[in-house]
């Protein structure tokens, strides 16, 4: 199947169906720059009021930031942290965990990266996600820190 239908179908209504193609194009984003002229769709995707969207195109606008040879992110990167805070808290966790690669892959924009983490008021959410995001915090910093 080409790309173009592959990205269509992160807009299935059937959750399974676009979850499995995220996993796909998350699998073929590690290994290949081919969904690289998809970033403005998937920073696009940041806007939804779906915040199931919201949270696919932030995973793999963060898996491009291996083949980001125009400097989009680093362009877009004001954005991009500004829609890490959601009114979700597993959507907070999902966005925490894919900007591991972008931290990896765009060492410039560390510090930025950990200014926002840091200031991310977590409190707003229930008792029980408070230590769930605090370790996945943790562990960006960490992935920053090697």
């Amino acid at each position: 199947m080409e790309l173009g239908a592959k990205v269509a179908m992160l807009y299935d209504k059937d959750s399974s169906i676009a979850y499995n193609n995220l996993q796909e194009l998350e699998f073929f984003s590690d290994r290949e720059g081919g969904l690289y002229p998809y970033f403005d769709e998937f920073l696009a995707m940041l806007g939804s009021d779906k915040y199931i969207m919201r949270v696919r195109g932030f995973r793999l606008l963060c898996k491009q930031a291996k083949w980001d040879t125009g400097n989009k992110i680093d362009k877009e990167i004001d954005v991009i942290l500004q829609a890490v805070m959601d009114e979700k808290p597993t959507a907070v966790r999902q966005k925490l965990k894919a900007l591991e690669d972008l931290a990896r892959h765009k060492p410039a924009l560390q510090d930025k990266i950990r200014e926002k983490i840091l200031s991310i008021d977590y409190f707003v959410f229930k008792d029980t996600m408070h230590s769930l995001i605090e370790k996945d915090i943790q562990s960006l910093l960490k992935v920053m820190a090697n």
